[in-house]
């Protein structure tokens, strides 16, 4: 955290465009295949899984015009804190929606080893982009870059409860695992969606 500290702002800038840029090209491809994987193996975990990573691609895009943007820093920050809160409660609406057809036994998942692929590399990596993002968040005390953090943190926890879930079916056929715990996830996405509306740049207190 010192080490931040000492860099000047344009260097924080920099650093904050370059991790967003990483996550940007990331979701991209990440959204791409979850989607695809999602319709060949008729997956509710991998649709929510890839209707996450579309709203991390939009809140990611959102941050970035934010560090990049000659509009008043204030404003900018202010509009995109609001926007990537809205996004954390689209990307519940997806969760709750998807754990719901699960439940109610919409769709029979098969197993995709595609799905399986890419959701092991999201647990790899978007940890690492969520604690980068976080430091970045403390020391710019940016709302949007603390909330664009909690959801790249909740990209990683929904890529391990789908890969979870994926296993459960393939190997016990437990259908109804995977839903139960993405919507143990919800009160933390309400959480985190608020307190990026209100402001709040980090979970420091």
């Amino acid at each position: 955290m010192a080490q931040e500290i000492r860099l000047s702002s344009g260097q924080i800038s920099g650093r904050i465009q370059i991790v967003q840029a990483i996550t940007i090209v990331w979701m991209i491809v990440e959204a791409g295949v979850s989607l695809m994987a999602a319709w060949n193996a008729r997956s509710p975990a991998l649709l929510a899984f890839g209707g996450d990573s579309l709203v991390e691609l939009f809140s990611a895009s959102i941050v970035f015009w934010r560090f990049t943007t000659r509009t008043t820093q204030e404003l900018a920050e202010r509009t995109a804190a609001k926007i990537a809160g809205a996004l954390l409660f689209v990307l519940g609406a997806f969760v709750v929606a998807g754990s719901l057809r699960a439940l109610l036994g919409y769709n029979q998942p098969g197993s995709s080893r595609l799905g399986i692929g890419v959701l092991i590399a999201a647990i790899v990596i978007m940890p690492w982009l969520a604690r980068e993002k976080r430091r970045l968040s403390a020391v710019t005390a940016s709302a949007a870059l603390r909330a664009d953090a909690a959801q790249s943190n909740l990209c990683a926890y929904l890529a391990m409860i789908a890969l979870g879930g994926l296993a459960a079916n393939a190997i016990w056929h437990i259908g109804w695992a995977d839903p139960i715990a993405a919507l143990a996830v919800m009160p933390f996405i309400v959480y985190e969606g608020v307190e990026a509306i209100r402001g709040r740049p980090c979970g420091c207190h």
